[in-house]
């Protein structure tokens, strides 16, 4: 009849409207939940964003920068005041600064978290990240100094390690006890970045008997399935090391 035509019509009609709301949630919901990050294959800064994002099981778009001389028009547009990587872009929003970016992660993906709720367990965790987020100035002047000046470099970062493997690491596993925590996505690059350099260099920092436990958390860090999978080949690291050892020799030179 034509009121049970009218009434099947009608149904349709609302299967329709339901079935097209439901597509337009989802596909908001695809775009809000969008993740791409910025960075460069060697550094350390978006290396410790990589694993975060894997120690959570985060899906995401990596986007290769050619550094340091052909930035990206969206790396400075969605960093304007830094002009760094790594960026990370979450449903068209950016996070900037690799500490940032970590805090941001463990919060909107809470699950595997790198900081304890516990709020001074909390701060005691983001103090030791920032102190060695901070200190790593030497680090890099052992390798970009040479002489005296590399010398002086050495007892500095020697003497922050000491700071670091008896008051921050102490007698743990990892820094964050039993689990990976974002202190150790931080101090992630001295198995990433500053073991190339010892071997460009000549000078090794972390021994067994210079520093054990900081020693034995290499390598339980470096054993780590997540890390263990998700670091540059070491070899190719190296040769990227030894073309800047050349450029700051010459620069030197130069100067």
């Amino acid at each position: 009849t034509d009121q049970e035509q009218s009434k099947s019509a009608t149904q349709k009609q609302r299967y329709n409207a339901t079935f097209n709301l439901i597509q337009n949630r989802n596909q908001t919901s695809h775009t809000m939940d969008e993740l791409k990050l910025f960075g460069f294959w060697p550094s350390p800064y978006s290396r410790r964003v990589i694993w975060a994002l894997k120690l959570k099981g985060v899906d995401y778009e990596y986007i290769e920068e050619d550094l340091p001389f052909n930035k990206s028009e969206l790396l400075l547009q969605y960093n304007p005041v830094h002009k760094k990587i790594p960026v990370l872009v979450h449903g068209g929003k950016p996070i900037a600064e690799s500490l940032v970016i970590l805090e941001y992660i463990d919060e909107v993906w809470p699950h595997n978290p790198l900081l304890p709720k516990d709020a001074y367990e909390k701060s005691e965790a983001m103090f030791w990240a920032k102190f060695i987020d901070e200190n790593t100035g030497p680090m890099w002047g052992f390798f970009q100094k040479f002489g005296e000046e590399q010398q002086k470099a050495i007892e500095s970062y020697s003497e922050i390690l000491r700071k670091i493997e008896e008051h921050g690491l102490r007698d743990k596993k990892f820094f964050g006890g039993d689990q990976i925590g974002i202190a150790d996505l931080v101090f992630g690059m001295v198995i990433h970045m500053l073991a190339p350099m010892e071997e460009v260099v000549g000078y090794k920092f972390i021994k067994a008997d210079s520093f054990p436990r900081l020693h034995a958390w290499v390598k339980h860090f470096s054993e780590h399935p997540v890390i263990k999978d998700n670091v540059p080949d070491y070899t190719k690291v190296v040769d990227f090391m030894k073309i800047r050892r050349e450029f700051y020799r010459n620069s030197q030179q130069n100067s």
